[in-house]
């Protein structure tokens, strides 16, 4: 699949009730520009503008060009003249990061060229419908098609990398500033949940917000509700800028084992403060000096998100995460950026000095036979995802990843049909959490 996207302002929707002006080129046919080639993944069939003679294809849900391969064919000349001959940035990757650097980019008014070898936004973190996963884990038997029983496999929008947003956090408040909320609908998740103990003495309880719901918490003994509620309660009301607040402690010079002591929490109070709340995936944090002030904001971000609507702190993408890169993806064609994807770069070229000077890449339909589009383009800078450029990196870690498919909720979760639950690494021996 190609997609290419060339918005302007005075199109930029891309509903049934956006048309765009008939502008006429040099050679007397309707002007190409804006365009876009739109194949995402929507709850209804979406009608888009095309500006060639008039020209409006409506995609299904999950339609690709595979199913539109004349229509792929009669643009594929459009597409050649558009490639400009050089691009202040050159993108690579479609991943979340380069996404919002490509759409800040291009606000900021640079000439912005996107790429993806592969046919779907979000790189590493993208969203796979339930064929996809399994073909790319390859955990069946071949000939069969386990994914069947399952429904329809595009009914299915599966994260390779799941992650939830805080409600009142960074990346909500850069989706709400730069109006990239207008592409992506989302839930709230219902519930934030902790493990405490190991087999059959394990138990799963709501993670409490505030000193209110400290007091009713499972997780915790009477007197030790108390010392978390206090707890709590100093947490709400610190204030860096107001001493009084501080409890006689210097933030930026305590540890955070020296705030718990202070408060006389228990380990397991501990365990879902720093990993539930201020979402520490170790207890690294816990005698550094001067992380105490960053568990503190950690904590206050997770209450301030859960009182912003109810329930839970976090919200998630309808269709997955993989929207995100796409609805950044759209700011960036908004402001003249260009997409491509199923396009290899060939080669980086570099100048005498060492510097980035252009790249040679090749532009294919998935399936399709022969040598696709070559070009080339100069460029002064390239952004990219570390796949592309695997001897300028090293690997630092490893993550262990399982995804399983529930036909029921999670026992003593309230039958929540959505959640984060976060096993302590305390909790099962390891040294990060599950």
């Amino acid at each position: 699949m190609i997609e290419i996207m060339r918005y302007f302002s005075e199109t930029a929707e891309d509903s049934p009730s956006s048309r765009p002006s008939t502008r006429m080129s040099s050679r007397g046919s309707p002007h190409v520009l804006p365009f876009s080639f739109l194949a995402t993944l929507t709850a209804s069939p979406r009608l888009i503008p095309q500006e060639v003679n008039n020209l409006y294809i409506i995609l299904q849900p999950y339609t690709t060009f595979e199913h539109t391969t004349s229509t792929y064919r009669f643009f594929r000349s459009v597409v050649m003249e558009d490639i400009a001959p050089s691009y202040d940035l050159v993108v690579l990757g479609t991943g979340l990061t380069e996404c919002i650097l490509s759409g800040v980019m291009s606000v900021k008014g640079k000439k912005v060229l996107h790429m993806d070898r592969n046919d779907h936004y979000g790189g590493e973190s993208s969203s796979v419908n339930l064929e996809t996963l399994f073909k790319k884990y390859g955990n069946y038997q071949q000939g069969t098609e386990p994914w069947k029983k399952y429904g329809r496999p595009n009914d299915w929008n599966i994260d390779l990398v799941p992650k939830l947003l805080m409600s009142n956090g960074e990346l909500t408040n850069i989706l709400v500033s730069t109006d990239v909320t207008r592409y992506i609908e989302f839930r709230q998740v219902a519930g934030s949940y902790v493990q405490q103990g190991q087999g059959n003495k394990a138990t799963v309880a709501k993670v409490p917000s505030d000193a209110g719901e400290a007091l009713k918490s499972p997780l915790m003994g009477l007197f030790e509700k108390r010392r978390a509620r206090s707890f709590l309660n100093w947490v709400a009301a610190f204030d860096e800028a107001n001493p009084s607040t501080h409890n006689g402690m210097n933030l930026t010079q305590t540890t955070m084992r020296q705030v718990y002591d202070k408060f006389g929490l228990e380990a397991s109070t501990r365990d879902f403060v720093g990993h539930s709340m201020a979402l520490y995936t170790t207890d690294e944090y816990v005698d550094k000096k001067g992380m105490a002030k960053d568990c503190v904001e950690r904590i206050r971000l997770y209450v301030n998100s859960m009182a912003r609507y109810g329930k839970s702190p976090y919200i998630y993408p309808l269709y997955g995460l993989g929207e995100l890169p796409q609805g950044f993806a759209r700011l960036s064609a908004i402001y003249g950026g260009t997409y491509m994807l199923n396009t290899n770069v060939e080669e980086v070229k570099y100048g005498s000095d060492g510097k980035v000077e252009g790249i040679r890449a090749t532009m294919k339909e998935r399936g399709e036979e022969g040598d696709g589009f070559k070009f080339e383009t100069k460029c002064s800078k390239i952004l990219a995802d570390p796949s592309y450029f695997p001897d300028k990196v090293q690997v630092v870690g490893h993550m262990l990843k399982a995804i399983c498919i529930l036909n029921h909720p999670i026992d003593k979760t309230d039958n929540a049909d959505s959640l984060q639950l976060i096993i302590p690494q305390s909790q099962v021996g390891r040294k990060h959490d599950i």
